[in-house]
Parts: structure tokens; C-alpha cells; sequence
């Protein structure tokens, strides 16, 4: 059934679904990790520092929780179980690895999703948010790069995670000296995953050629990238909350100023130095080291800096004014 979905799919997208194309590639590139996550670190930094944290700790969840479910399924592609699949080339180049669940979808049920179901936004708005949500898991669909099973269970995990995590926060609130319990039980967690992914048996199954469909243990590289996001922000999380205490209640200008100057480290960090730092690493080490700078940068070390900046500023001001 599933294979026959796609295959209507793919008889629409080459004909008359051309049209479509382009708009729905548009709407996969939202479920792209990079961009979740520098979105919600801009919320995180410039919008609404609450909901900012609320969207990172879910996604950062759902990396670990996406990485163990392909790892244990170990679900091969729709072109690798069926030879008349033939996904969108463009597409196929980040559709790398196990099948089960999509990846892009719980992105998109993480950003979009996470952001529908929190009853403080506009009714209107939150029904955009889901319409977002849906048109990036059809798109995995439409592409031909995942089933519908995989982009359904995608989306309802997702949700379910981004439900977890606001029950959580919210109970942090009544009882916020237990962060540092929850910290360590995450980071317990992603150990544990780290542990299972790199240690269980894969599959092992080649194609007429000779060459092995999937390397079972390099994808178990995605559940490391899981691993060093989610550590980095409990670790980030609970630092800043207890020692720098940041808001994004300031001016317009200042907000300005956190969104070109944070976006700018960022790539420094994501292009320049982390390469450089992975380089001649092993490759499990490297990708956890690498992904933990990354989240640790957006949840303590940019928000460290525009604290101190802006009581600097602040000062100086304050010295002019009088």
C-alpha cells in the first residue's frame, strides 16, 4: 500500500505535478536541521527566550528520538525496497541512511508543530503552523524519499515530544531547583542512546554491484548529532538560567543587533571551527563534540556575551546621560 502511494505520487509529479515541484521542494528545506534550528535560536535570542527554550529542548529530544527509532527499525528506503520508485534527484541528497522515521517531518512537527500547539498564539496563526507542518511531511511523500508511514509517525512523534517537554517546563516551573535532576537525566539518556546505537547489530545487505545499501553503523552517526545537541542543551539550559539570566524584553535595536551578531557567530562556528575541530577526529567523537559547541554557543555562550555587551552599553549610556 505504502509503495502504491508513492508511486501515484510519482506518476502526479511527472506529469501534471511538475507544477508543484518547486513549491513543495521549498517546503522540505523548512524540515531541514540547520534551518529548525537556527530559527528557533532566533527565537530563543531575539523573540521570546521562554518559548525559544521550550522549542530547543523539544527538538533536541526529538534528535535523539528520531536517531534510536532509525537505528532500531533499520528501515531501508522506498527505492532500495522497490526499484519503480524514482525520487526527486535534488531531494535524495539529504535522504540519506534508514527510512523510519522522517526526519524532516518531526523537524517540522518540532518548529511548526511545537509552536501550533501552544494555546497562547493566535488561532489563525496556529492553523498556518500546522498547514507548514503537514505540507513538509507530504513533501517527503511527493519527493519519493519517504513513505507515509514514515512521515505520519514522524509527524505524531514529533508532537508527542513537543507535548512532553511543555508539561515538563511547565512543572519546572513550580519546582525550578530540580533542573539540574532533569539535566542529568537527559544527559543519561543520550548516553544510553549513544551507547545503543553504536554497539547494536545492523543489517547487513548489498545490491547487485556488490555495495552495501546502508552502512548501518555510520547512520548511527545521526543519533550522535542527537546526542551532542540535546547534551549541550540541558548543560547550556541549566547554566543559563542559574547564572546569567538573559531576557529578550529589550529594545527593537538591541534585538536587531542579537539576530545579525548571533547569526554571524554561528556560521563562524558551524563552517569555520568546527570543521577544523572534527578534522582527525574519530568520526562519533568529532560529531558529538562538534554538535554540543554548536547547541552550547546558542544556549549559554551568545546569551553570556549579549548580557555583558549590553550592561556595558547600558552603562556607558547611563555615563552619557548624566
Amino acid at each position: 500500500m505504502d509503495i502504491d502511494i508513492l508511486l501515484f505520487l510519482q506518476a502526479f509529479r511527472e506529469g501534471a505535478g511538475a507544477i508543484f515541484l518547486e513549491f513543495l521542494s521549498k517546503m522540505t528545506w523548512y524540515g531541514e536541521m540547520n534551518v529548525v534550528l537556527v530559527i528557533m535560536a532566533l527565537i530563543y535570542w531575539c523573540v521570546d527566550k521562554k518559548t525559544g527554550t521550550y522549542l530547543l529542548m523539544g527538538w533536541s529530544g526529538n534528535r535523539i528520538v528520531n536517531g534510536v527509532l532509525k537505528v532500531s527499525v533499520c528501515a531501508y528506503r522506498p527505492w532500495i525496497r522497490d526499484e519503480r520508485i524514482i525520487p526527486d534527484a535534488a531531494a535524495m541528497a539529504t535522504a540519506t541512511g534508514y527510512s523510519f522515521p522522517s526526519g524532516h517531518s518531526m523537524n517540522g512537527s518540532s518548529l511548526f508543530g511545537g509552536l501550533a500547539i501552544k494555546r497562547d498564539l493566535n488561532k489563525g496563526f496556529r492553523i498556518l503552523l500546522l498547514v507548514i507542518m503537514v505540507l513538509i511531511a507530504f513533501s517527503r511523500n511527493f519527493l519519493g524519499v519517504h513513505t507515509p508511514q514514515d512521515t505520519v509517525v514522524g509527524t505524531l512523534s514529533g508532537l508527542l515530544v513537543m507535548f512532553l517537554s511543555g508539561k515538563l517546563l511547565a512543572w519546572l516551573e513550580a519546582h525550578p531547583d530540580k533542573d539540574i535532576h532533569v539535566a542529568v537525566i537527559g544527559i543519561l539518556i543520550a548516553v544510553i542512546s549513544a551507547v545503543f546505537s553504536a554497539y547494536k547489530p545492523y543489517p547487513v545487505d548489498y545490491d547487485a554491484a556488490g555495495n552495501i545499501l546502508v552502512d548501518g553503523l555510520k547512520m548511527a552517526n545521526d543519533t550522535f548529532k542527537g546526542v551532542g545537541w540535546f547534551a549541550a542543551f540541558l548543560s547550556g539550559w541549566v547554566l543559563e538560567r542559574r547564572f546569567v539570566g538573559f531576557t529578550t524584553e529589550v529594545p527593537m535595536a538591541q534585538r536587531f543587533y542579537r539576530l545579525t551578531g548571533g547569526l554571524m557567530l554561528y556560521y563562524v562556528i558551524s563552517l569555520i571551527i568546527n570543521p577544523i575541530i572534527k578534522e582527525g577526529m574519530d568520526r562519533f567523537v568529532g560529531t558529538v563534540i562538534t554538535c554540543f559547541i554548536q547547541m552550547f554557543f546558542i544556549t549559554f555562550v551568545f546569551p553570556i556575551i549579549m548580557k555583558s555587551v549590553e550592561k556595558k552599553e547600558g552603562l556607558r549610556s547611563g555615563i552619557t546621560a548624566a
